[in-house]
């Protein structure tokens, strides 16, 4: 039901309450956010060693003293009931038109052919680790953000016929990818604490810095990978396999 919410209308809440946020951040929330990026960080240390005991105690006490925060902002409950208003909105306009929303489509239109939807390698994911198969798998574009977590992307089992791209927005955690020797990449990388590394070549430890590196045959020899990261906090790594 959420899908059919109108942009323009999800766009308005949004921005107002971003606009609430700027505000109670500016004048009531300024421990809050130090208090958050400590949870945060604590959530992720939790999760990294979540085998450990330690390591399970750090990650839930993170997970609900941020989530008990979070939800006493003023931003966030009207977020949610904005959203609720929205929802049951647009309920009652489905019972009285459930078929408002499809589209009218003409014979001509039809005679075009179909849109086929294909599956993507990666969801988005805000816990969690995610890897491509081990098994080889039919190359799609990756295009995805997450949260906390690792995430591995092997080339060598799928076929690179035309240019690809890798783009990833990550909050906490590494980023490792995989190419065989045979293609190009160029890497478009920004991260605000974490180091980047790439075929043994590039070693860098950065802060709140972009870099941009690519393959001496890039712009000239193709199949090429593309890669576009941006990490607030976690190493990338390419390498040649």
């Amino acid at each position: 039901m959420l899908k059919r919410i109108p942009t323009r209308a999800m766009n308005w809440t949004l921005m107002i309450t971003l606009a609430i946020l700027f505000f109670e951040l500016m004048f009531f929330g300024g421990g809050f956010f130090f208090s958050a990026l400590f949870l945060g960080f604590l959530t992720f240390l939790g999760w990294k060693n979540y085998s450990t005991f330690l390591g399970k105690l750090f990650f839930w006490i993170g997970v609900v003293s941020l989530a008990f925060n979070i939800l006493t902002m003023y931003s966030v409950r009207f977020l949610f009931i904005a959203l609720l208003v929205l929802f049951f909105r647009e309920y009652r306009r489905s019972n009285h038109d459930p078929d408002y929303i499809k589209p009218r489509m003409t014979k001509a239109d039809r005679e075009k052919g179909e849109i086929v939807t294909t599956r993507p390698l990666f969801q988005h994911r805000f816990f969690g680790d995610e890897q491509t198969e081990e098994m080889p798998y039919q190359w799609r574009d990756i295009n995805i953000h997450g949260g906390i977590g690792d995430r591995i992307i092997d080339l060598s089992n799928t076929v690179i016929q035309e240019d690809a791209i890798i783009s990833i927005r990550h909050l906490f955690g590494n980023i490792k990818i995989y190419v065989p020797y045979e293609i190009e990449v160029s890497v478009h990388h920004s991260t605000m604490f974490g180091k980047v590394s790439i075929f043994h070549k590039v070693n860098k430890k950065m802060l709140n810095e972009t870099v941009i590196y690519e393959t001496e045959n890039f712009q000239r020899v193709k199949p090429g990978v593309k890669i576009v990261t941006s990490v607030f906090s976690g190493d990338v790594e390419v390498r040649r396999i």
